[in-house]
């Protein structure tokens, strides 16, 4: 570990401190979790099992290993971005290069569309949902989790994150209610949709730069990138999604941290009804905005 003990020799429990110090020198606040979840993946260990071989000493294979991992994350990585898996609604999800690092932020999206579904369809109602910009299928999978009678459609333009998310599908034994096509927002859509929710791009262009390391360097700036105003992504989508709402159907959007009375003027704009306050995260952030299209 560069600027750091090696690890070669030692047991798991002072790897596993060892790396938790030099992680705390360069102020990650995670350095203990983030130390737990590397050196639990070198030896495919989780917590209990890293308890049990505390005091076995890594072969230099695994030694070489967390090196690896230690540098990588001391350099900004983040650890999902290393594992390559981010576990979102309690679902593991693979990541590539392509896909967002999926948010608890964002499972505030999924709350939001579950209470209304709750509220206005039976469990066996064949619901036809679409997720708008799907990256790594991280909320369409978790309604389909929830909702075993739905049935979904993933749209990305990177035919690279619909890989990555086709993948997720399989992996969760999703794939038969899930569907994924290549196209810029809704474009390739057709018909009425029961449900439509979307994570689209909502930074300004001219804060991307300040933005932490781990997002900024690792994210692909198309997934963030949502234009002067950050609000480009919410022109696009609230027109076509009002076109594409079944009567009832509802459109759920993720949102900035001031975004929300803005796009609630969008949604209104084009022509959907708001049911109630945007949905706030756990940081108190107005996280879901809700559209409906009731009927006149």
């Amino acid at each position: 570990m560069s600027g750091g003990d090696s690890l070669a020799g030692q047991t798991v429990e002072t790897a596993r401190r060892l790396l938790t110090i030099r992680l705390r020198t360069q102020a990650i606040e995670s350095a203990e979790l983030d130390a737990r979840l590397l050196t639990g993946a070198v030896l495919g260990l989780d917590l209990t099992g890293l308890i049990s071989a505390s005091a076995r000493r890594l072969s230099d294979d695994e030694a070489t290993r967390l090196d690896d991992f230690a540098c990588r994350r001391l350099a900004g990585e983040p650890v999902a971005r290393i594992l390559g898996v981010k576990e979102f609604w309690g679902l593991p999800l693979s990541l590539t290069a392509a896909t967002l690092v999926p948010r608890p932020d964002t499972e505030t999206i999924v709350e939001a569309a579950l209470d209304i579904l709750r509220a206005e369809y039976e469990d066996d109602y064949p619901l036809r949902i679409a997720d708008i910009g799907t990256g790594s299928g991280a909320i369409l999978l978790a309604l389909l989790s929830e909702r075993p009678a739905a049935f979904g459609i993933g749209t990305d333009i990177s035919e690279a994150a619909l890989r990555t998310a086709k993948g997720n599908a399989r992996q969760l034994e999703l794939s038969p209610r899930a569907a994924f096509v290549a196209c810029d927002y809704v474009a390739a859509l057709s018909g009425a949709f029961d449900l439509i929710v979307s994570n689209p791009p909502y930074i300004r262009s001219g804060e991307i730069d300040a933005l932490a390391a781990e997002v900024r360097d690792h994210d692909p700036r198309r997934a963030l990138d949502g234009g002067f105003d950050g609000l480009d992504a919410y022109r696009r989508i609230a027109p076509e999604a009002a076109r594409l709402l079944a009567p009832r159907g509802s459109l759920v959007l993720e949102v900035g941290h001031d975004q929300s009375s803005t796009v609630e003027g969008l949604l209104t704009k084009a022509g959907l009804n708001l049911p109630g306050a945007p949905k706030a995260d756990l940081a108190g952030i107005r996280r879901a905005v809700t559209g409906r299209n009731l009927p006149s």
